[in-house]
């Protein structure tokens, strides 16, 4: 299966946790036949090295915004660029295992009517060494239909979906954060096909302060995203009510305790 492997990185980006992500592309058992890197705004002469050293050893073409965009604008920039029907996402500081592409390409070939594919993921520390939750999600259509009403049901940085469907549905939503569950919202409102295989496919460099950041100015988003779907016809007015007041509540509980529903829920 021919596919392009679409990464945005910008300035403030760690030059080894990149380099780790380029790593892994080149690693893997079934190589992708072009890897297509977003460069969101000017880079550190850091970060350029390692591009630099890559070029050769990865089927590079480079995007390069002369200012920083955001995710959403550089996924949607870099889309532009994908030469290939069927387009995997990786963000610049995670690791795909080797087998990643091998899996994911078989499962594909044998459900043909699947429009996006995820599986699970590791959660581990910012060193990489340590597991700190493995991110299950739904996998067949109906269930991951439901879930969607309530977490984001794929882990973007595994996802390969469909080009034509995503930019059937205009590319990402123009959000700050989130934008990929917008656009599985969108994407389930208007019938496409989602799976996620039970496979773990990917480390995520996540820190253990994650939940810990996530306050108040994190809700006044997720009350954007909820927005949103309830818009688009996602979510109905129950559904909304509930998803505003328990998200509410998480964003101003204590440290502690979001620690624990974060892992619960994981």
């Amino acid at each position: 299966m021919a596919f392009s492997v679409l990464m945005s990185v910008y300035a403030r980006e760690q030059p080894a946790f990149l380099d780790a992500a380029l790593h892994s592309l080149a690693g893997q058992l079934e190589p992708a036949e072009q890897v297509v890197l977003v460069k969101d705004g000017p880079l550190t002469p850091e970060l350029e090295a390692v591009i630099e050293s890559f070029v050769g050893r990865l089927p590079l073409d480079i995007c390069a915004l002369s200012t920083n965009q955001g995710l959403a604008v550089a996924l949607n920039e870099g889309l532009k660029f994908c030469r290939h029907d069927w387009v995997a996402r990786m963000d610049s500081d995670d690791v795909a295992l080797p087998e990643r592409f091998v899996v994911q390409a078989a499962f594909l070939a044998k459900h043909p009517d699947v429009d996006v594919l995820g599986a699970c993921i590791e959660e581990r520390d910012v060193s990489m060494r340590r597991v700190l939750a493995l991110r299950e999600v739904p996998c067949a259509h109906a269930d991951i239909k439901r879930f969607a009403k309530r977490r984001s049901p794929m882990s973007h940085p595994v996802v390969v979906f469909r080009k034509a469907a995503v930019l059937a549905v205009g590319g990402y939503p123009l959000f700050q954060r989130a934008q990929d569950y917008a656009l599985w919202s969108l994407m389930l409102v208007r019938g496409y096909r989602f799976a996620n295989q039970a496979e773990c496919l990917l480390w995520m460099r996540t820190g253990e302060g994650l939940m810990a950041r996530r306050g108040y100015q994190y809700f006044l988003n997720e009350l954007r995203l909820l927005r949103f779907q309830r818009e688009i016809g996602l979510l109905g007015w129950s559904d909304y009510v509930l998803n505003v007041t328990a998200r509410f509540i998480l964003r101003v509980a204590p440290s502690r305790l979001k620690q624990l529903i974060y892992h619960v829920a994981r």
